[in-house]
């Protein structure tokens, strides 16, 4: 049941909790902000815990090769402060929302869902968990939603740990991942093709079963 349950929620939390990250609502917000094109995504996601370094950030988010997360993130910590930042990340999610979901249950909802969510070692989600919700119903919706992707995220992230896949490695194993995913993640087609091969070669583990939340949750969602 609850294998059923967590790929039933999987399309919605991951493309719904997560759609705003790309949309022109962010980038309407960055230019705003006076934040280059996806530096808004680096900064305002991780600022719920401060001010991060890059390689923290890194880690945090596993999908990007370092040297992007190098190359944009101190100088927009330079533009924005923490507070800010978190802010306007949070005011592209909501007018993404506005635009894009509707007035149901699920606000009163999933405020319950993420206050009982134990945060115990998922960072990303421990950080955004403390943050405070929006008035507006609709808005309430799409930060409830990117708060249960991180809390997502991070479980899966751990997941793949446990079966010893890095996340970049199970980006190549994604059915809906390998090379053009890597790519549109900003690895270079050499460095792609490295990582292809460093994952060939590493012994297969375990597949799991039908009742792990691995099955359900898909391979590198990220």
């Amino acid at each position: 049941m609850a294998v059923e349950i967590a790929r039933e929620i999987r399309p919605v939390v991951q493309k719904y909790g997560g759609a705003f990250m790309t949309s022109p609502e962010l980038a309407e917000v960055e230019r705003e902000v006076g934040l280059g094109r996806r530096a808004l995504y680096f900064r305002g996601r991780s600022a719920v815990l401060g001010d991060p370094s890059p390689s923290v950030v890194a880690e945090l988010f596993g999908i990007f090769p370092r040297w992007v997360v190098d190359l944009v993130l101190p100088s927009a910590a330079e533009v924005l402060g923490s507070t800010a930042a978190v802010s306007a990340y949070t005011e592209a999610l909501y007018r993404w929302s506005k635009a894009h979901l509707w007035e149901s249950a699920l606000g009163e909802l999933l405020p319950s869902l993420v206050a009982a969510a134990d945060a115990s070692g998922l960072a990303l989600f421990a950080g955004w968990q403390e943050v405070s919700w929006p008035d507006d119903p609709v808005a309430r919706i799409g930060h409830g939603l990117m708060v249960l992707r991180e809390y997502r995220g991070g479980l899966h992230f751990a997941a793949l740990r446990a079966v010893g896949l890095t996340v970049p490695e199970a980006v190549v194993a994604d059915p809906e991942g390998g090379r053009a995913r890597l790519l549109r993640t900003a690895w270079s087609p050499e460095a792609a093709d490295e990582l292809i091969a460093r994952a060939r070669r590493r012994p297969r583990p375990a597949a799991p079963g039908p009742g792990s939340p691995l099955a359900a949750s898909g391979v590198a969602d990220g």
